[in-house]
């Protein structure tokens, strides 16, 4: 799996002249992801200079994608022409960048989670907390003798999609300084992971777990030689 955002952070955006709208669009957009609850005034300067913007990025190769009702924007790179395409090949401004096994794993996972919690109704917010992604991810990944070990693999690849801007790590509740760590799952998750790739994936993941399957029957049958 490669990720070819610029780049998932949001970005925070100073109170500016109508004039500089656009100037701030673009470079906020460049920067990273824009989110409607990040700033209520520049994404409506978005909507109405979207046209705008979509015309500049297209100068770089780049597409904009919008998502009114999740209430996100962020630039992404345009589908490089095929073989047989004359067309010149453009450089990419985003680079593509693989994702490791357990990376891809958890923003599986995370996905499907929000498919499930979208289909039940209710909240537009996904929040989970650090135990139950690490229960999610937990059964997938082979046992071994050090728990602590596990977990602090688990943990490592909880703070890379934080990182990547798939996970907002909130606040502990009340004002306290500390507290059980939770995060809201960002909804632009769903523009990274569509259908079709969570179907390739749940392929690739039925054939790890059983060969998973086999390597802990394998050491089941060592265990009692």
């Amino acid at each position: 799996m490669e990720e070819e955002f610029l780049s998932t952070t949001p970005t925070a955006h100073p109170m500016v002249s109508p004039a500089a709208d656009l100037s701030v669009l673009l470079i906020g957009l460049l920067k990273g992801v824009v989110y409607r609850d990040g700033d209520e005034r520049q994404w409506a300067a978005l909507l109405n200079l979207q046209a705008r913007v979509r015309d500049y990025v297209a100068v770089l190769n780049l597409d904009l994608v919008l998502d009114e009702a999740e209430g996100y924007a962020f630039l992404k790179s345009r589908p490089e022409p095929a073989d047989d395409d004359s067309s010149p090949r453009l450089p990419r401004l985003v680079a593509r960048r693989p994702l490791s096994f357990a990376v891809s794993l958890l923003l599986a996972l995370l996905r499907k989670k929000l498919a499930e919690f979208d289909a039940g109704g209710g909240d537009t917010r996904l929040v989970l907390s650090r135990d139950d992604i690490v229960e999610l991810v937990r059964v997938f990944l082979p046992d071994g003798p050090n728990e602590a070990k596990l977990i602090d693999q688990i943990e490592t690849t909880i703070n890379k999609v934080a990182e990547l801007g798939f996970l907002q790590k909130l606040k502990p509740a009340g004002g306290a300084a500390v507290g059980p760590a939770t995060f809201e799952v960002r909804r632009i998750l769903k523009a990274f992971v569509d259908a079709q790739w969570l179907a390739e994936f749940d392929t690739r993941l039925v054939t790890y777990q059983s060969q998973l399957a086999g390597v802990n029957n394998a050491k089941e049958g060592a265990g009692h030689e």
